[in-house]
């Protein structure tokens, strides 16, 4: 009986012994190869609004610090101007990718945590993208001089909108619109403007604790506080404690002007906001 639990255990101990060989001198499994610096293979598969928006959010806790909340550079911290469309070191999303991952040698661009999943470098590329249009990819029906008629006359867009000083501070500042919004994005702002309004444009109607009511733009809120700006753009601090009730509304201010404005005057003012740029003097 010795014999043969002394050979059952023999055996056992060679089997262990010979898998642990094999998973020894096993290749180790090879990750794909996603990027390189010169623009190589690798797809972006994080490219919806909400990936472009998660990338805005990460990069602003991350690299505006260097690269500024614009994203136009910070001389002083050796970061770039990311809105050109143009990189030192990269030549494709890929190369964009590999850049935040590894940074730059001999440079300020350090690489992100190793904790930085792919996800959020993705996301973080899908963002940069789209801070930078080309005009040239796109062939607009809608005339600008006509579109600049427009905004100023049928659209009273400046009673809202600031372009170059020139307007109020209702909504957002459209001085340079075209190099953060493709024509087909700024047509949805016209015609559907409730179905992408970012979080700076949401209002908020406080119920003070004598009854009376203030509404205005949702400028900032936090567990304790609210903070407005009315439509005479007072700006207002309210104690969440102090106050009766609060009330939150997601929709744009932005009127549609679906069945103000004719198909055409559409076309013509999508064209002069895509033309409101860096290199163009309004």
């Amino acid at each position: 009986m010795r014999w043969i639990t002394w050979f059952r255990w023999t055996r056992t101990l060679l089997l262990w012994i010979l898998v642990m060989g094999v998973w020894a001198v096993r290749p180790a499994a090879q990750e794909p190869e996603v990027t390189d610096r010169a623009g190589g293979a690798g797809e972006n598969p994080f490219t919806t609004r909400f990936d472009q928006r998660a990338g805005q959010r990460i990069f602003q806790r991350q690299c505006s610090r260097c690269h500024g909340q614009d994203a136009r550079g910070n001389d002083e911290a050796g970061g770039a101007d990311l809105t050109t469309g143009r990189f030192a070191n990269a030549s494709s999303p890929a190369g964009v990718f590999d850049v935040i991952r590894n940074g730059v040698d001999g440079t300020a661009m350090l690489p992100v945590s190793p904790t930085t999943t792919d996800e959020n470098i993705w996301q973080l590329v899908t963002y940069i993208g789209s801070l930078s249009t080309n005009p040239a990819d796109f062939d607009l029906t809608g005339s600008a001089p006509s579109g600049r008629q427009v905004y100023a006359g049928k659209g009273d867009c400046a009673s809202c909108h600031m372009i170059n000083a020139d307007g109020n501070r209702l909504g957002p500042d459209l001085s340079r619109v075209g190099e953060r919004r493709t024509p087909d994005e700024l047509k949805s702002d016209i015609v559907t403007p409730h179905a992408d309004v970012g979080t700076r444009w949401w209002t908020m109607t406080v119920t003070r604790a004598d009854g009376s009511t203030v509404e205005g733009l949702r400028m900032g809120e936090d567990t304790f506080t609210i903070r407005l700006m009315d439509q005479d753009e007072n700006l207002w601090s309210f104690l969440k404690s102090e106050i009766r009730s609060y009330d939150r509304n997601e929709d744009s201010t932005m009127p549609s002007y679906e069945q103000t404005l004719t198909a055409g005057e559409v076309d013509d003012l999508v064209a002069y906001l895509f033309s409101l740029r860096k290199e163009r003097s309004q």
